[in-house]
């Protein structure tokens, strides 16, 4: 009995060696920068490739664990980037022309892109970027300027600073523009509640700013969705009529917060995006990463992972590492 348990401990380390978050590293510039990618398992042929963009002060490690990218990329078979900003003075912050920083952060992102290409066999067709908050204004600023090499676009609670505001975009790219209209950090109408200024054009600028990019005419058609849960939001619709595809998601009384709670809100926003990504509704999710008999989540792991064996006539039928209290999340800017 002792040598079995020994050899379930052999495994589980081994295990959780796989299984957590390994940052890799990237020189752009002459610095080295740092990004996490997660692939499903056994792919084969070319992969779409999400860009995920996180927000002011964030760290990819952190996000890795919160929105669970390993289970995003199997659910929806991509490989998902998780690139890292570098600390601008007020931590990490992506270079959206708020600072006088001369960091090239579109530089490095599509450098990053370039270089992971091959080794990951992304299908150069199915190019996404969406990001929270910051990484909001930094996905409106990749699609005005990148436009030309990416398939479709999705901020989140970010806005379009006043200095990408002015230029023109390479190319018209398909976007979808997610906001809620009582966040008191990036506000619907440009004002920060939280900083006490003015952030960039207001979400009705930001989409007028779209809708001549990409050659739209008309009144947008307007759907809200079904308010099926208690959750004291609304979720409005707008579609636009143009060459390219362009959408806004309005979460009347929605906060500075990523929605993805299937069971507390309407909407979950990972979905919401696929579907605008893919054209298709999204899956209805994957069950925990298993291994033989064994059961092993969170997948990726952030220092607590569980393992549970499946044979019910098995030595050891649980096990966890560093088991510890999950912690309320907060979001950042």
């Amino acid at each position: 009995m002792k040598k079995i348990r020994s050899l379930y401990l052999l495994l589980i380390m081994v295990l959780f060696g796989t299984l957590s978050a390994q940052v890799q590293h990237f020189t752009w510039q002459g610095v080295q920068r740092d990004y996490l990618v997660r692939t499903p398992a056994n792919h084969v042929g070319t992969l779409p490739v999400m860009f995920f963009l996180h927000g002011m002060g964030d760290n990819i490690t952190r996000c890795d664990q919160e929105y669970n990218f390993q289970q995003m990329a199997e659910e929806f078979g991509w490989a998902i980037v998780v690139p890292q900003a570098r600390n601008l003075g007020m931590g990490n912050m992506w270079n959206v022309g708020m600072t006088n920083s001369n960091v090239d952060d579109a530089g490095f992102l599509m450098a990053l892109l370039d270089s992971l290409a091959a080794e990951l066999q992304f299908n150069p067709d199915s190019v996404f970027f969406t990001g929270f908050s910051m990484g909001g204004f930094m996905t409106h600023r990749m699609a005005i300027e990148h436009g030309d090499r990416i398939t479709a676009c999705a901020p989140v609670s970010g806005l379009i600073y006043y200095e990408q505001a002015s230029l023109t975009p390479v190319a018209p790219v398909r976007m979808l523009h997610i906001h809620g209209t009582t966040d008191p950090v990036v506000g619907y109408n440009g004002n920060s509640t939280a900083f006490g200024s003015n952030l960039g054009l207001g979400v009705d600028a930001i989409m007028d700013y779209w809708q001549n990019a990409n050659g739209c005419s008309g009144d947008p058609t307007i759907d809200t969705l079904p308010d099926l849960k208690n959750d004291g939001l609304r979720f409005i619709r707008y579609t636009y009529d143009c060459g390219t595809d362009l959408q806004h998601l309005k979460v009347v009384g929605g906060n500075h917060t990523w929605y993805d709670n299937v069971n507390q809100y309407d909407v979950d926003y990972k979905n919401v995006i696929y579907e605008f990504f893919t054209g298709h509704s999204a899956p209805s999710g994957i069950p925990d990463r298993k291994t033989g008999q064994l059961q092993v989540w969170p997948n990726p792991t952030n220092g607590s992972l569980h393992i549970q064996s499946t044979n019910h006539n098995s030595p050891i039928m649980a096990a966890c590492i560093s088991c510890r209290p999950v912690m309320v999340r907060s979001r950042k800017w």
